[in-house]
Parts: C-alpha cells; sequence; structure tokens
C-alpha cells in the first residue's frame, strides 16, 4: 500500500512568486488499485509523481510503502521497485542500445554488476516471448536501435522494460501524450493488459478524459494541489467522459 502523508510542497519559497502547491496532502493507494489522475496545467499531477519518484524533495510530510517510510531514498533506491514510462519516448530507453541491450539493463535492474557480459544469451528466447506479447512485430528486430524504432513501438518497449522486474508500483506519467490518435489506442490497451495480468499497483496521469473513465479502478481529480474529485469502484465505472468534462471545467475555468 501506498500512503502519501501530510505532504508539503513550496516552489520559489521566499520570493514574489512563491506557489504552496501542497499543503498538508493526504493519499492512500491499495495494493493493486489503477488509480487515474487527471487535472488542468498547474494542478499538481506531474508534481505528485515526482514527488512519489523521488525526483523532487518534500517540503513537509511523508512518503510510505507497505508502512515504511522512503522520504529520505534517491530517486534511484526508489526506481527499483518502482517502474516509470515517461510522457516523452525517447526518455524510458537508450536510442543508442540495441532492442536487446535495453531489455537486458532492464531485466537486470536492482542487481549488482559485475564485470560479466551484460547481454544474457540465455534470456534472448525470453525477451523474444515478451516482444512478440505485445502483438508488435517487435520479436525479429532484436538487433536493431531503439532510436530506430517509431514513438509507438518504443512506448511499447518502455512499458515492457518498466514492468519487468518485480514491482511495487508502476507509473504512467502522460505516457500517451507524445503518440498520435491510433498508436496511443494501441498503448493503452497494451496498458491496461500489462497491468491486469501482472496484478500491478498503478498510477496513469493523463490529460485524455476518456482514457480516465476507461481505464482503471479509482479515478482522481487534482485542483492546485488538492483532491477535487475521488470516485472508485461502482461510482467510477457510473462516471462518462461527459460527467468528468463538466467537473473538469467547472474548475479548469476558476
Amino acid at each position: 500500500m501506498l500512503e502519501l502523508r501530510d505532504l508539503t510542497k513550496i516552489y520559489n519559497a521566499g520570493t514574489v512568486t512563491e506557489l504552496k502547491l501542497f499543503d498538508h496532502f493526504n493519499l492512500t493507494v491499495d495494493d493493486g488499485q489503477f488509480l487515474s489522475i487527471v487535472g488542468s496545467n498547474g494542478s499538481g499531477k506531474t508534481s505528485l509523481l515526482n514527488i512519489l519518484c523521488g525526483s523532487i524533495p518534500l517540503d513537509g510530510g511523508d512518503v510510505l510503502m507497505d508502512g515504511k517510510s522512503i522520504r529520505k531514498q534517491k530517486d534511484f533506491q526508489r526506481y527499483v521497485t518502482i517502474g516509470r514510462v515517461y510522457q516523452n519516448p525517447s526518455l524510458g530507453t537508450c536510442p543508442n542500445l540495441t532492442m536487446l541491450e535495453n531489455l537486458s539493463l532492464a531485466d537486470n535492474k536492482g542487481k549488482k554488476f559485475g564485470l560479466g557480459f551484460g547481454v544474457s544469451k540465455k534470456r534472448i528466447d525470453f525477451y523474444r516471448s515478451e516482444l512478440a506479447s505485445l502483438g508488435l512485430g517487435l520479436e525479429d528486430k532484436l538487433n536493431v536501435k531503439m532510436g530506430a524504432l517509431s514513438g509507438g513501438q518504443r512506448q511499447a518497449v518502455a512499458l515492457l522494460m518498466a514492468t519487468m522486474t518485480p514491482l511495487k508500483f508502476l507509473i504512467l506519467d502522460e505516457h500517451t501524450a507524445a503518440l498520435d490518435p491510433k498508436t496511443a489506442e494501441t498503448i493503452m490497451v497494451l496498458t491496461g493488459k500489462v497491468v491486469k495480468e501482472k496484478g500491478l499497483t498503478a498510477m496513469m496521469v493523463t490529460h485524455n478524459l476518456r482514457y480516465a473513465v476507461e481505464y482503471g479502478d479509482r479515478l482522481l481529480m487534482l485542483d492546485h494541489g488538492q483532491i477535487v474529485l475521488d470516485r472508485a469502484g461502482e461510482e467510477k465505472k457510473a462516471t462518462t467522459t461527459e460527467d468528468l468534462l463538466q467537473v473538469f471545467n467547472r474548475y479548469s475555468i476558476l
């Protein structure tokens, strides 16, 4: 279980542009929950993810996983058990390395590195099997450099890499925003499949209200660092895109 307790985050403290984004913010995410988060620009969506991942420091409060504080952990320490797929497909992969080399790096996340080979031939069939499950014909392109793939293909591989090792939490940071509509649909279908099959606890930030409604079992809307809508279970299932748009407009025009 993830717990965010009394989070406080102040940008540009002590200046004329000081902004207190989170003021004793609290949120609990149960194991196995798929949480979709929406909100206008500046609502705190990305800051919330960055705080969770340790990318930006807290000014107050704590972050707990399974009851243990991870506030003092560096971001690279948190990524041992947190997977993240970024908005920009190029951020989740190494463009100058082959797909095989990228998958090998992801496969060894959290393990100690020695002087042995980074790529294990014994794992190639496993990588092919994992790629085949994406349904994009990538299983025969292991020796192709990641930079030569399309944005959608790279994002699909980034999703696979992020979930290759055992995780406590999956972060989806507007991971379809840079893709064309058709490719975005493909990635969302893959996302739903991966989260369900691996039983992951996931948090997805998106500007696409339809995706927020159709995917996940809990829906949050943020506004200026506060939760203004929280629906789960049957209430979330009954929410339509039109319902969500009405609430969104109510806050975004203020």
